[in-house]
């Protein structure tokens, strides 16, 4: 009995020593191989895994993944050179996607092409900020924060409405809701552990997003374009309407580039609200003192840094730059913020990439068709919502 004692206690010791301490991540750790697949991370946000003895597939496949992006990243980027009306960042996601759903690709491909997005887009969110002129953004500031407060408002409240009417836990209705209002993924698992969810809620939210989100990316450009909306109309619309970041970035870009560079700072006023969003979640919620809220994540460091950029840029700080090019070919010159704004547009492209070839649609469309239910009619709502309040104040 003694030694069965002893075992038991070293097994308890083992297996709390292998998950983190937060609720999240012992949540997530127990979802299977498959859901894990199945979660992008568009936020640039390190989702918890749970520890593996198995040995690491990475080498040959990791610096496979990194080609592929760049090769679909090549290709978006001729077509967008041939046709400049088409996005390259559109056009990389949709040819990575049907690379993924066609063919049978190497786990350990995958696993670093979400990686790559992890890394990719807070450096593409930081460089969009040297496009951006806040004076510019000043003279909408108010009725956009407006908008903006709306836009969190209805989506949260549509999905836990419809949750109501529809066969679905309230949990992943919240969820579902949350991810809408604010920034997809990163929002649902930073909310899931204020209110309790358990596995099941927290993969449908996050399965629903991602599809939607998708969805949102694609038609929004051309609903803008059939109503006539202006560039800083549509911006706005695309920052407050679409789910996760670099999906709102690509929606803007896609317009033009000053609809891409309001709806990155939108977008990103968006998320600073997460900060307060999960303090009344917390408040407001029957289990708040079943999780414990972390304050240090809920400001991602890149918002900061895409500000510094959009002040020097405002401050007119960027150097003119000159090149002296060979053979006597001549000389050519450019304005710093200019080449970053470009080098911002090839890092979302070639995330975009990387994101197509890690997203398994047949998976998602599998995990809840009541969840989906749920979140078109808060995405919906909020589309409609938002876009009669542009309409009315700007």
């Amino acid at each position: 009995m003694k030694r069965r004692s002893v075992r038991r206690i070293c097994v308890s010791s083992k297996l709390k020593s292998g998950y983190t301490d937060s609720l999240a991540a012992q949540k997530l750790s127990r979802m299977s191989a498959e859901a894990f697949a199945s979660l992008d991370s568009m936020e640039g946000i390190e989702l918890p895994q749970p520890r593996s003895t198995a040995p690491s597939r990475a080498g040959a496949w990791s610096r496979l993944g990194l080609l592929a992006a760049l090769c679909i990243a090549a290709a978006a980027w001729g077509v967008h050179l041939l046709f400049p009306p088409v996005s390259a960042a559109i056009l990389a996601i949709v040819l990575g996607g049907v690379i993924r759903n066609s063919i049978s690709l190497p786990a350990a491909l995958i696993d670093d092409c979400k990686g790559l997005v992890k890394r990719v887009i807070p450096i593409t969110i930081v460089l969009t900020g040297a496009g951006v002129n806040l004076t510019e953004v000043a003279r909408v500031g108010a009725p956009s924060l407006a908008v903006i407060l709306a836009a969190v408002v209805c989506g949260c409240a549509v999905a836990v409405l419809a949750g109501r009417m529809i066969t679905i836990s309230r949990n992943a209705a919240l969820l579902v809701g949350c991810g809408t209002a604010i920034c997809g993924t990163s929002a649902i698992i930073a909310s899931a552990p204020i209110i309790g969810s358990d596995d099941d809620d927290l993969l449908l939210s996050v399965s629903t997003i991602n599809i939607l989100g998708l969805v949102v990316m694609f038609t929004l450009p051309a609903a803008g374009a059939a109503i006539h909306l202006s560039q800083q109309a549509f911006g706005i619309w695309a920052g407050v309407t679409v789910h996760a970041v670099p999906q709102a970035i690509t929606t803007g870009f896609a317009y033009s580039a000053q609809s891409g560079a309001l709806a990155t700072l939108v977008k990103l006023v968006r998320v600073t609200l997460l900060a307060p969003f999960l303090i009344v979640l917390a408040l407001v919620s029957s289990r708040k003192g079943q999780a414990r809220l972390s304050w240090t994540n809920l400001l991602p460091r890149f918002i900061w840094g895409f500000l510094a950029l959009a002040l020097c840029n405002t401050l007119h700080l960027f150097p003119e730059l000159s090149f002296h090019l060979p053979l006597g070919t001549g000389d050519w010159s450019a304005s710093m913020n200019t080449i970053l704004a470009q080098l911002a547009e090839a890092l979302l492209t070639l995330s975009m990439a990387a994101m197509g070839l890690e997203v398994n649609l047949r998976f998602l469309l599998r995990t809840g068709f009541a969840a989906l239910l749920v979140g078109v009619a808060a995405s919906l709502a909020q589309i409609l919502v938002t876009f009669g309040l542009i309409h009315w104040l700007l």
